[in-house]
């Protein structure tokens, strides 16, 4: 059984016999699923094989990019356009038809963002948040070997016409390394992880998108990453370091519960903070999002491989939803 319940509450989310189905594999580590309703199909990052990988029931795996600037996570906005944050580049960018790149933000007032990790759209007004973790000035693994330039880790917001300038929309001190993000079902609440505090945040979200109260949710979730780690894990594998997993990719879904990775596999937890449950996986999970016909598939990125996961809930809509 893969399904652990600590809740009487975690039976009307996932079926007790729900079962992996395993879609691809080979890949380095896998991240920054989206589900496009449009194309009937699952978009993803290969980060360290700088690759995006496209998932179709109708046409399977196929190759949709490369080389992509380490992208690692990926959102599409109210129109269905891919956006994502590229490691190499430190930018968040929007992929318009043609090939053609956008600059949606890469500096803080005027100094260079550290590396771009995951990114969500706030469907009321469409602007983008994301976090800014410096994992990928660590190594060629994930991004690309450089200096930090940014002496702190934060969360931003990118609005139209900013010419790439980041909105930070937390103290400066506030994170260590911020990661998943993900907003409540009627955008009132942002939910942002810190992977080396091993905790979720959550802040009220004024009328305005900027962050208010900002409080813990739950912590205590796995440990934290270090540059020692990201060689341990080629070294070692991600099925022999799957129980030391942490904070990661994250998502809410309709009811509010935030489904967040952690040790073992993905945990679920209440807006309340009480963990409900634990869907266990093979690997490291690196991230998560809802897709399928009826938006009751939760596909999950386990390192080098990719699996599907029937459940009884669907996520928090999100921009580009219909």
């Amino acid at each position: 059984m893969i399904v652990e319940a600590d809740a009487d509450a975690f039976a009307s989310l996932i079926a007790p016999d729900a079962a992996l189905t395993r879609l691809g594999e080979g890949y380095l580590f896998t991240e920054g699923p989206v589900w496009s309703q449009h194309e009937n199909c699952l978009y993803f990052s290969d980060i360290p094989s700088d690759v995006r990988w496209r998932w179709s029931p109708r046409e399977g795996m196929t190759l949709d990019a490369y080389p992509t600037f380490k992208a690692n996570g990926l959102v599409l906005d109210a129109s269905g356009t891919l956006i994502a944050c590229e490691g190499v580049s430190s930018a968040v960018t929007r992929l318009r038809p043609g090939n053609v790149r956008e600059l949606l933000a890469y500096h803080h007032r005027g100094t260079y963002l550290n590396s771009p990790n995951d990114v969500v759209v706030r469907a009321s007004d469409s602007s983008v948040y994301f976090t800014d973790p410096d994992y990928g000035r660590w190594n060629d693994y994930v991004g690309r070997k450089r200096s930090r330039e940014l002496n702190f880790r934060g969360v931003y917001r990118a609005t139209e016409g900013g010419r790439g300038e980041a909105q930070l929309l937390v103290g400066e001190s506030d994170f260590d390394q911020p990661n998943g993000l993900c907003f409540s079902p009627d955008e009132s609440l942002l939910y942002v992880n810190d992977s080396d505090r091993a905790l979720i945040r959550v802040f009220d979200v004024a009328a305005d998108g900027t962050l208010r109260d900002g409080r813990v949710l739950c912590s205590g979730v796995g440990r934290g990453f270090t540059e020692e780690d990201s060689e341990e894990v080629r070294e070692a594998g991600h099925r022999e370091l799957h129980d030391q997993g942490a904070v990661d990719g994250m998502k809410c879904d309709q009811h509010g519960n935030v489904w967040v990775t952690g040790p073992g596999g993905v945990w679920v937890i209440s807006p309340a903070g009480e963990r409900l449950g634990r869907i266990r996986a093979p690997e490291v999970v690196g991230n998560l999002t809802w897709g399928g016909e009826d938006l009751h598939t939760l596909f999950l990125m386990t390192s080098t491989t990719v699996h599907s996961l029937p459940t009884l809930v669907g996520p928090a809509r999100l921009a580009h939803h219909r």
